[in-house]
């Protein structure tokens, strides 16, 4: 696997990965709002600083995680992992190289929101010592209400 941080001309690729992804939550309640995205608004995003890294194997896009920095972290959503790859540690590959760039550049914190109901992320991301931080309830980028909690992990003693 290779991972490599993304381009503005990779827009399509991310936004095509993460439609695959999430579409086993497009009967959710409600929907993932990451299917209403378009290669235009994460065009758009990429423009603002908002930067993702991507997984290939054998020249395939089969994951990517976008996310953004602070003065003091790292943030990333929409992790997402194609439905035929989940399950083989890709997601965590992913994870570590988000880690490792917010050490390189300094940040001392990981951090995400997970929807509440979705356990098995919850659980993942416990999993790589990522602990729960605070619970609340978010609108998405189409208004609706979401449950969610937000779960940090301490960059500060990861070795590089």
């Amino acid at each position: 696997m290779n991972i490599v941080l993304a381009k503005f001309a990779d827009a399509p690729v991310i936004h095509e990965v993460m439609l695959q992804a999430f579409k086993e939550y497009e009967n959710a309640t409600p929907p993932s709002s990451a299917l209403s995205e378009t290669v235009t608004s994460i065009e758009q995003a990429l423009n603002e600083g908002e930067q993702a890294f991507i997984a290939y194997i054998e020249a395939q896009a089969v994951a990517m995680v976008r996310f953004t920095m602070n003065e003091k972290g790292i943030y990333f959503f929409r992790l997402s992992v194609v439905p035929e790859k989940q399950g083989q540690g890709l997601a965590k590959a992913l994870v570590a190289e988000i880690e490792n760039y917010a050490c390189v550049q300094g940040r001392l914190i990981s951090e995400c929101k997970v929807r509440m109901d979705v356990l098995r992320n919850i659980a993942l991301y416990q999993s790589l010592e990522y602990v729960i931080t605070k619970e609340e309830v978010v609108e998405n980028r189409n208004g609706i209400a979401i449950p969610v909690v937000t779960m940090a992990k301490s960059l500060s003693a990861k070795v590089i």
